[in-house]
């Protein structure tokens, strides 16, 4: 399949023929549909906070003791999805293009010594290519988002730091943030950086540790053609294509906090809206430290009751040293009694069903290794039209269930029941999530362990105008969070302000009133 000049390029990356090979493959034998039990909904799946409740969840992470905290942001690739209208409109005027023109004044980025005309296309193309502001080719985050009355204008990095100082703030009076960026963007980035860090410092009595980090390309795959073959430039190399945001859990595998919060670049908003993003985004992070002390709690009460149960004589034998033990194990009432107690839990909570096991012992098992997994805590909107993935209950192929982030990609359209469970989803997944990431031993896991590697897809692209077809690893908060024990919780509306186009910044959250 690959000549010789292949196989250097491919290692070059960091990759292996073996690896690429299998990614075509792949291509040709599809992914699995994901089963679907039911939609997550507030009847079951998705967890509504009163009111005590989202102010003792914010009360519980204020107290508890965390080994460290950072901000996880997605910020790699070019702004140009932003800008699509904006291009195809420098081509032949459309409605959108034309709105942007009219409303130049409203956004942040409006400098008068740039726009110097009125006419719509000059306006464009001051925007959008280097003889302006050249947005067309940088990262959304280095963008001017926000302008206030005072006259500071703030990029979407700005604002995420902005963020960060208000509820990731660690006890030391440092703020810790992980951006994922393109290689070629970081100068950009540095200078975005460099050009607030001291006076946000000063301003809010804080040390801001930013750390930047690239999308390993040793994780890109190879792209194909309408036949499944490896696609070729005109040069005759291969193409190979950054693999989607999944690729990005090696990144958040290498944060060495423990409480992580997750927020792409684009989800921010005017600093007005910050008290209620701050009081949610503490109440999650308190959701997930709580759900974390009641797992670890369980575990240790079944290393507890099953190491009682295998006593034997003066003997002690470590517990879950299942040798020669067979049924016995958790034989006691004390075992039986807080097996059904955690079983209960793991449904009611997490929507997680245990698989059909045959003895105690492999109950037991099963039921440990559902808990001792890497947690997340999602929060969820009410669905109000936004493209993306959405919270599913899901069936496991071990006969077991969960709850999982699926893109309509992953959803057999020919499934009429699936279907049904799509239309019938309440809830919209914005991408704000809180992660724990050490055991109950305080030891890090290891995310690589526990992606399910069926759950990526294929998307069609094209390549200076040619038709092609991209694989995508299964996404950081889809598929490669597959594992986790998850927990969705509805958050208000307020907190999820993307900006996917350039005419989003002229909703209300983005604008000074």
């Amino acid at each position: 399949m690959f000549t010789k000049e292949d196989i250097a390029q491919i290692e070059s990356r960091g990759s292996n023929p073996a690896t690429v090979e299998a990614q075509v493959e792949r291509f040709k034998v599809g992914f699995p549909w994901m089963k679907i039990a039911a939609p997550a909904t507030p009847e079951k799946g998705i967890t509504v906070l009163s009111e005590d409740a989202v102010r003792e969840a914010a009360e519980y992470y204020g107290k508890a003791e965390i080994a460290g905290i950072a901000k996880f942001v997605p910020a790699s690739g070019a702004a140009s999805r932003m800008f699509k209208d904006l291009f195809a409109g420098l081509e032949a005027a459309n409605e959108k293009s034309d709105k942007f023109a009219a409303n130049i004044k409203s956004f942040a980025f409006y400098d008068p010594a740039v726009f110097t005309s009125d006419d719509a296309h000059d306006i464009l193309a001051k925007t959008l290519l280097d003889e302006g502001l050249g947005y067309g080719s940088k990262p959304k985050g280095v963008l001017k988002f926000h302008k206030y009355a005072d006259g500071e204008v703030r990029t979407a990095f700005a604002e995420h730091l902005v963020e960060a100082q208000d509820y990731m703030r660690n006890a030391d009076g440092t703020a810790n943030l992980v951006v994922t960026i393109s290689p070629e963007h970081r100068p950009l980035f540095e200078a975005a950086l460099a050009e607030v860090k001291a006076e946000y410092e000063q301003r809010y009595g804080i040390k801001y540790n930013v750390t930047f980090t690239y999308q390993d390309k040793a994780t890109d795959t190879v792209a194909v053609d309408s036949d499944n073959k490896p696609f070729r430039k005109e040069d005759g190399t291969l193409l190979f294509r950054p693999a989607g945001h999944g690729a990005l859990i090696h990144n958040l595998n290498a944060v060495e906090q423990e409480l992580v919060s997750i927020k792409n670049i684009d989800n921010v908003s005017n600093q007005r809206m910050l008290p209620v993003t701050a009081e949610w985004k503490k109440a999650l992070m308190g959701c997930a430290l709580q759900l974390r002390d009641t797992i670890f709690g369980y575990i240790q009460q079944l290393d507890a009751a099953s190491g009682q149960a295998i006593r034997t004589g003066s003997i002690d034998i470590p517990a879950y040293t299942f040798n020669n033990v067979g049924a016995n194990l958790c034989a006691t009432p004390e075992c039986q009694e807080l097996c059904n107690e955690i079983e209960t839990f793991l449904n009611d909570a997490l929507c997680i069903t245990i698989p059909s096991c045959d003895t105690c012992e492999e109950r037991v098992k099963a039921i440990r290794e559902k808990l001792n997994r890497p947690i997340r805590v999602c929060g969820m909107v009410r669905n109000q039209g936004e493209p993306g993935g959405g919270p599913f209950v899901i069936c496991e192929k071990d006969g077991s269930t969960s709850l999982q982030v699926l893109e309509s990609v992953q959803i057999n359209p020919d499934d009429p029941e699936a279907v049904a469970a799509l239309k019938s989803a309440t809830h919209f997944n914005p991408v704000d999530l809180v992660c724990c990431l050490r055991d109950y031993q305080g030891n890090k896991f290891n995310l690589l362990e526990y992606v399910d590697d069926e759950a990526g897809f294929i998307s069609s692209k094209s390549y200076q105008g040619r038709e092609l077809k991209a694989l995508e690893l299964p996404g950081l908060w889809n598929g490669a969070m597959s594992k986790w024990n998850t927990l969705f919780v509805e958050v208000p509306l307020d907190t999820f302000n993307p900006v996917k186009t350039v005419l989003d910044l002229l909703r209300p959250a983005h604008q000074e009133q």
